[in-house]
């Protein structure tokens, strides 16, 4: 098929389809005129990616991962949930990183409020 109709048929444009396979994560063979020309797994790889960017993984580990996905294409195999369970931990600590760096900003903007209410009171 080609990248229309991949397009067409994923609802992905055009190109974001080319930033997918200038990024190693979907391939394509070319015809003579140097036109783009997908196979009839592309649309699973793309419903792939797509799972992949919505979890938060960026395009480095998705590339890592798109030749390891189980005979039907759902799930990964075991060799690299290892690997995922290294980005959920990552993912965690910035969760709480930015958890930690929420609550101290809202102290100052609270200590901030109580320090100004009094002078506005006085106008």
């Amino acid at each position: 098929m080609k990248i229309g109709e991949l397009a067409h048929e994923t609802g992905v444009g055009v190109r974001l389809l080319r930033y997918y396979e200038a990024q190693g994560l979907l391939a394509s063979r070319r015809s003579e005129g140097g036109h783009r020309h997908y196979g009839p797994e592309a649309p699973a790889a793309v419903a792939r990616i797509r799972t992949l960017l919505a979890a938060g993984l960026p395009t480095r580990i998705i590339r890592e991962l798109m030749p390891c996905f189980s005979g039907d294409g759902t799930a990964l195999q075991a060799c690299v949930l290892d690997h995922l369970r290294s980005q959920l931990a990552d993912m965690d600590s910035r969760i709480a990183d930015l958890t930690r760096a929420r609550t101290a900003l809202g102290d100052i903007l609270d200590a901030s409020t109580r320090a100004l209410a009094p002078a506005a009171a006085g106008r």
